[in-house]
């Protein structure tokens, strides 16, 4: 099992990459550039898709990392029981 710290630690990290994921589309939206080269450098930034992707997949992650840490989250497995006549 997981410990409480590290869901804290996991679910941190994944908050600042989705709130970088968002600043990354809004300024793609606005006009920003997508690539551009400096002499032999070059500069490529995401695509709004793959950015929606990686946005949509953050949010999923960041939700299950609530809700385990909520306990909500399915930490347990699901047992059968199969009733008996003795």
């Amino acid at each position: 099992m997981i410990s409480r710290k590290t869901l804290e630690e996991r679910l941190a990290f994944r908050n600042k990459a989705l709130e970088e994921a968002r600043a990354a589309y809004l300024a793609l939206l606005n006009g920003g550039v997508k690539s551009y080269s400096i002499g032999s450098r070059n500069l490529t930034k995401f695509d709004i898709p793959q950015l929606e992707s990686t946005i949509s997949r953050l949010e999923k992650e960041v939700s299950s990392l609530e809700s385990q840490l909520d306990g909500t989250g399915r930490s347990r497995k699901a047992i059968g029981v199969v009733p008996r006549d003795w």
